[in-house]
């Protein structure tokens, strides 16, 4: 099962820890939501997302996994959510 928690994606019971963040980004339709990973680890496959992960083991540079989700894909309300519930906690 599959959810979008404030403070990551929860796969079949695995918490895989991630930040949300609305920036606008080039080339991509405003709107979009980018989930970055805490860790190194790597983020899960999930039909109808794409992982991105633009490390270099050659000229040592190692980057985390990020995610864009767009408007039009159908996880994005559940990621606003996500969002949402992640700038309620940290406004406390």
């Amino acid at each position: 099962m599959l959810k979008f928690l404030w403070n990551g994606i929860k796969l079949d019971g695995k918490l895989y820890r991630a930040r949300y963040s609305p920036g606008e980004l080039i080339n991509y339709p405003a709107g979009t939501i980018t989930i970055y990973a805490k860790d190194y680890g790597r983020f899960p496959k999930i039909e109808g997302l794409t992982v991105i992960n633009d490390s270099d083991i050659i000229t040592d540079y190692f980057g985390k996994d990020r995610i864009y989700v767009t408007p039009d894909n159908p996880y994005y309300q559940q990621v606003k959510t996500a969002l949402d519930a992640e700038n309620k906690h940290y406004s406390r």
